[in-house]
Order: C-alpha cells, then structure tokens, then sequence
C-alpha cells in the first residue's frame, strides 16, 4: 500500500508532480494550478483548506530541485 501524501510531504509531492507534469514550466507556474495538481496525486490525501502560500512555495522550490 502507498504511503498516503500530506501537504507537508513537500518532496514526495515534487517527484510526483515532475513525473505527472514534466513539461510544466516549474518556475513561472501559477499557485492555482499547483494546489489543482497536489490534489490530483493518486496517493495524495489532505484536506484542501490545510494548504497556503508558504507550502506551495516549498512544493515549487522542492520540485525545482528535483527537476535539476
């Protein structure tokens, strides 16, 4: 069984998103798509409203450095 994704799993949730979105322009995204595709994650399992600007921001940054 996959482990279930939080918000705060920043990293898990990088290497996911660059798997499912490896074309996306991962500096210039806009927040709105990030949260829409954290939710979108097969394993990914977390209240909608537990999410903000400063966790995105590590998603973004994370998914940055997983891409490099």
């Amino acid at each position: 069984m996959a482990k279930k994704l939080r918000w705060t799993d920043v990293h898990d949730i990088a290497i996911e998103l660059e798997d499912l979105h490896p074309d996306v322009d991962v500096v210039n995204l806009r927040f709105t798509d990030l949260w829409k595709w954290v939710q979108e994650i097969p394993d990914f399992e977390d209240d909608p409203q537990k999410s903000n600007e400063k966790i995105l921001e590590a998603i973004q940054m994370a998914w940055i450095e997983e891409r490099e």
